[in-house]
């Protein structure tokens, strides 16, 4: 009897080896789970601008008017919110960059033949993204901020300074969990995800 109640239980020789293992355990493996989740949560970013870019050119091709993405930035990631707007081109409505008649998160385009209830811009916020010091965005041109499109979803090139690509570079101590990626806006108007860092003749690599 004794000795089947002995083999039943723990000496404290075998608990403290257990929790022994089960601490090394859990030093390697939250760090590694820490570094997956943020490198998921990094990559999610280029599919968040992606979807803006998307937006609004289906917007302009399903609307059959101008449209616009504007990315602005976010005061608490470092990152970009984006909003896409249309806009009706009429004889007192051109729908210029600084020219009123374009969309609103809280009013339809002037001339929207649905009236007040037409579409309202779209906004998305940046703020479930990694922060500036974990991944660094940067556009192409320096500084442009939106991208302009005609009625059949192609990208308006009569703007100065139109937004040609999207970079999202990780900062020095994350480059080995998270990889660069870069979004390039194509004339057409559909996106495309690439890495900048390789050179030219990888099918992978940005175009010049």
């Amino acid at each position: 009897m004794f000795e089947l109640r002995r083999q039943a239980g723990f000496t404290l020789l075998e608990l403290l080896v257990t929790i022994t293992i089960f601490g090394i355990m859990l030093a390697i493996g939250i760090p590694n789970a820490s570094n997956w989740l943020l490198a998921n949560r990094a990559r999610g970013a280029s599919e968040f601008y992606a979807e803006g870019f998307n937006a609004a050119r289906r917007e302009a091709v399903s609307h059959n008017t101008a449209s616009r993405i504007v990315l602005s930035a976010n005061a608490n990631t470092g990152q970009m919110d984006w909003q896409v707007d249309i806009c009706y081109i009429s004889t007192t409505t051109q729908c210029l960059p600084d020219q009123d008649g374009w969309s609103t998160t809280s009013a339809a385009a002037t001339n929207d033949p649905l009236g007040a209830s037409g579409f309202r811009s779209i906004f998305r916020s940046a703020d479930s993204l990694p922060t500036s010091e974990v991944l660094v965005p940067s556009t192409l041109p320096s500084g442009s901020s939106a991208i302009y499109y005609t009625a059949l979803g192609w990208v308006n090139t009569t703007y100065d300074e139109r937004l040609t690509q999207l970079r999202l570079d990780p900062a020095a101590k994350y480059a080995a969990e998270v990889p660069v990626v870069a979004l390039n806006i194509t004339l057409a108007g559909l996106v495309a995800k690439c890495n900048p860092t390789l050179p030219s003749t990888d099918n992978r690599a940005c175009p010049p």
